[in-house]
């Protein structure tokens, strides 16, 4: 079957050289993937949306909430190790299907969060455990599911990259499938306070959840292995195997590395450095700037809709620009990770001016908007070459088991971060001094890309293909 495949390619080159258009039902597979990530976001933004009139209505402070953003975020981060490595073994059409099912039966379930929330506080009072408030409870358990199965989409989008597109065109499709989170955050706020008013908080979990289960009918009719995709000319599925001849790291098969040799390489722990430091800093935005708005501003659900929207524009800015950026430098001569790596300095630049938003948004939100909008557009790039330099330096078949440890490590840092954060918003809001809380963590969000540059640097000084 190799030789085949490999005659394949090498008749396929011959026939047409690369310069040559050789076909573009890759960027299908993108556009697939770009919906995939708006549907995820859409998801995981209704609650953030929905919190500042849930915690009236049920009595939650700061506190509580950031413990239910926490489960989600601790049970994203422990499923991503397993997400990853689930992608390897059933393959990247399989396991998408499985994802999505999940995690659109997840968002439903939160509809029905009291008389779930009743049933866990039952059984854990029932074993002796302290009781939880029944509404915490089920949002907590609608979270843990909602997690496990959107933990699986940015391993399977990375895979599916990486087995579409050759290198160079890498981060520039990353780019654009993750800008889908930026639309998803985009459409939350305008269409999440509507169907809330009009029907009721219940109905937009389930109308949003259910967006999922028609996505999954396109992926199922248009994705299928590159080599046994019937839509893909000869010419296209040789230009995306071009690097094959680069190097094993190309090569669509072999032996899978387990996690304890992944762990073993540098280029991991490079990986799992940025994750760890960054993904906080997206999900404090994505999770608390709703309830920032409200209480700095006291903006209701309806008032913080067209600063949301312009906000996540931005972002989509950073996403589509930051996957192109590297080839800038790769143009000039450099290799594709030491093109990323220079972009990427260039980008962890930007979200230094997060530390103005605190004292200049004195005169009006647009002030904080907009510069956490150029913070959020930063990581976006920052996320879109994050993610390629996994299949700049691993196998295809590892791809995704390394996404999966590093988005275990991002999702850790991301409940550090939440955690921290509704414990300083209390504490300094029992003060009447919360602004100052919000100073401290946007100080953290707007240093955090920096260290990360300097660790992965460090850890890895140059280009090093893996190619066990």
């Amino acid at each position: 079957m190799t030789e085949q495949v490999i005659g394949k390619y090498d008749a396929a080159a011959k026939a047409a050289p690369v310069a040559q258009a050789v076909g573009k039902y890759r960027w299908t597979i993108c556009a697939l993937l770009f919906f995939a990530t708006t549907v995820n976001y859409l998801d995981r933004q209704v609650l953030s949306l929905l919190a500042p009139d849930l915690s009236k209505e049920f009595g939650w402070s700061n506190t509580d909430y950031a413990n239910i953003t926490a489960v989600f975020q601790f049970v994203y981060a422990i499923s991503m190790l397993f997400a990853g490595r689930v992608v390897d073994r059933i393959g990247t059409r399989s396991a998408f299907v499985l994802a999505i099912v999940v995690w659109s039966i997840g968002a439903i379930m939160h509809a029905t969060a009291i008389p779930m929330g009743a049933g866990v506080a039952s059984i854990l009072s029932s074993v002796g455990i302290a009781a939880v408030p029944v509404s915490i409870a089920g949002f907590m358990l609608a979270r843990a599911v909602l997690a496990i199965g959107e933990a699986g989409n940015f391993p399977a989008a990375i895979k599916a990259t990486a087995e579409y597109f050759p290198k160079k065109e890498r981060s520039f499709a990353t780019g654009i499938f993750n800008s889908g989170a930026n639309v998803g955050a985009i459409l939350a706020p305008l269409t999440v306070p509507l169907i809330a008013l009009y029907w009721g908080w219940q109905a937009a979990f389930v109308i949003i959840g259910a967006i999922g289960f028609i996505w999954m009918l396109f992926w199922l009719m248009f994705f299928d292995s590159p080599e046994k995709q019937k839509r893909l000319s000869e010419e296209e599925l040789a230009y995306i195997r071009s690097d094959v001849a680069a190097g094993p790291a190309a090569a669509p098969t072999g032996v899978k590395l387990s996690w304890m040799q992944l762990l073993g390489y540098r280029q991991t722990w490079a990986f799992v450095a940025g994750k760890f430091l960054t993904d906080g800093v997206w999900w404090f935005f994505l999770f608390w700037l709703p309830k920032y708005l409200s209480a700095q501003y006291g903006m209701g659900k309806e008032d913080i809709v067209l600063p949301l929207a312009v906000l996540y524009s931005m972002t989509m800015v950073g996403s589509i620009g930051g996957g192109w950026f590297p080839a800038y430098f790769m143009n000039k001569g450099m290799n594709p990770y030491d093109g990323r790596m220079k972009a990427m300095l260039c980008i962890a630049v930007f979200p230094l001016v997060v530390l103005l938003a605190q004292p200049l948004g004195g005169s009006s939100y647009w002030i904080p908007v907009l510069l956490i909008g150029v913070g959020a557009s930063a990581h976006q790039a920052w996320s879109a070459n994050l993610f390629t330099t996994v299949s700049d330096m691993f196998p295809q078949r590892s791809v995704a088991s390394v996404v999966g440890i590093g988005g275990m490590a991002g999702g850790i840092g991301g409940v550090l971060v939440s955690k921290i954060g509704g414990w300083l918003f209390d504490y300094y809001g029992a003060l009447g001094k919360i602004s100052t809380g919000y100073m401290i963590m946007f100080a953290f969000c707007a240093l955090a890309y920096l260290a990360a540059w300097l660790i992965m640097k460090a850890l890895v000084p140059r280009y090093k293909e893996i190619t066990a």
